[in-house]
Formats: C-alpha cells, sequence, structure tokens
C-alpha cells in the first residue's frame, strides 16, 4: 500500500453521495487493510480545519508544564483533558502518543459518564473556538 484510501462519507452526514452500505465497505476495509484512512464528503469548512490544525499545533508546542494544566486527571468522569507520552495504556501498555480529549460540552447537572465540560487552555484561546465549531 502506497497511500492511505479516501472514504467518501456525504450520505452519512445527508448529502448525496455513495450507498451508505459501500461506504460501510470501504470504511471496513480500510480499517482491517491499513488501519487509517481519509474522509471526504464531510462538510466540514476547510477554513475551520485550518484553524483548528493551527490551534491543535500551538498548544503542542507549549512547555509539558503548561500542557499539563489542562491534564486529564482535572477532567475528572467527563475524560476530557490532556495525557503525556506513555500516560495513555491501550491492551495494558503504554501508548507512545500524546493527547487531547476533547467532546460535546453537557451541562454539569448531565452526569454521564464520558460527558462534561471540556478543558482548554488559557494559552491558546483559539482552540476553543475551533473546537466547539468543529463539533457543532
Amino acid at each position: 500500500m502506497t497511500a492511505l484510501p479516501l472514504v467518501d462519507v456525504s450520505t452519512l452526514v445527508g448529502r448525496p453521495g455513495p450507498p451508505v452500505s459501500q461506504v460501510g465497505r470501504a470504511i471496513e476495509a480500510a480499517c482491517r487493510d491499513s488501519g487509517f484512512f481519509y474522509v471526504a464528503g464531510h462538510g466540514v469548512p476547510a477554513t475551520l480545519i485550518d484553524r483548528l490544525d493551527a490551534a491543535s499545533r500551538a498548544f503542542f508546542d507549549l512547555p509539558l508544564d503548561e500542557k499539563l494544566e489542562i491534564a486529564m486527571e482535572r477532567g475528572g468522569r467527563a475524560w476530557r483533558g490532556y495525557f503525556p507520552v506513555g500516560a495513555e495504556l491501550t491492551s495494558g501498555r503504554p501508548d507512545r502518543k500524546e493527547g487531547l480529549y476533547f467532546g460535546t460540552e453537557l451541562a454539569p447537572d448531565q452526569r454521564l459518564p464520558l460527558h462534561g465540560p471540556n478543558l482548554f487552555p488559557r494559552q491558546v484561546p483559539a482552540l476553543r473556538d475551533a473546537v466547539l465549531e468543529y463539533l457543532d
């Protein structure tokens, strides 16, 4: 394989495109063959993707101590925030990646596991607006 597959998900977001069954088969094949794929037809404006990319890069360029200000341990049951390399486990083994989890925000009184307020970095205020717009 020399390139990642491109999957058109237009029909999954209510736009004209390939039949849903074809989209499902394409996703399954991509996951089995390479484990990764590009998504087209999602309807997210390129300008928003660019803003989110720039703000994300700005966050990950911060020193570790500043990123840890929004560590996942501070997110509680919402499972939101930052984790450094090696802090997340897959099958009991540390991953070799760092990450940042966000999700749809719910009011604190809606006590659902893995739901709740996001933790946003004070150093990169543009990340909050870009994430929330992307999630919408």
